[in-house]
């Protein structure tokens, strides 16, 4: 369930927000894609920062495991809750990585289709070269059509099998 963003802002410390408002749409738009990266890769460490913890907290307030180091303030419940927010944060983030990448394709894509018009329409409009050429005649022009090549015991194969299989039926009669 997505939360509020005062809510996220307000369990947060300075830098954290600051990562957070960029996953935010006026700052995700503008944001290229090498800074979607590496902001991908700055909220997948806070995230596993915040899931370890909030599973260290459970199992400590649990009692299957001792406290370690220094004591932390906050419950596993507030750990739980940061990692949401850098979840959400990062589920922000791949969905605009994705449209750009989908973007990008499409762009291609375009360009691609566009330049094969482009070739198809020159090779169709062409015209022999208009080149001096005495004695030789005309140039011939090739065919466009393909040359399908098929071996000889092919050609009327299918009428002879309908011959032969009337045959059979009126030998039966």
């Amino acid at each position: 369930m997505s939360a509020p963003c005062k809510f996220e802002l307000s369990i947060l410390n300075h830098d954290e927000k600051a990562l957070i408002r960029t996953s935010h749409h006026p700052d995700i738009g503008e944001a290229d894609r090498a800074a979607l990266e590496d902001l991908k890769s700055s909220l997948r460490k806070l995230r596993d920062k915040e899931r370890t913890l909030a599973f260290g907290r459970r199992r400590i307030s649990k009692g299957k495991a001792e406290p370690r180091g220094q004591n932390v303030s906050g419950t596993a419940e507030h750990s739980l809750h940061r990692k949401q927010v850098f979840v959400a944060a990062l589920k922000r983030v791949n969905k605009e990585i994705a449209r750009l990448q989908k973007f990008e394709a499409r762009k291609e894509l375009g360009e691609a289709a566009r330049r094969a018009l482009f070739l198809r329409r020159a090779q169709q409009f062409s015209r022999p070269e208009n080149r001096p050429t005495s004695h030789e005649g005309m140039t011939a022009i090739p065919s466009r059509r393909r040359n399908i090549k098929l071996p000889r015991s092919t050609i009327g194969r299918v009428s002879q099998a309908n011959k032969r299989a009337q045959a059979q039926r009126d030998s039966r009669r």
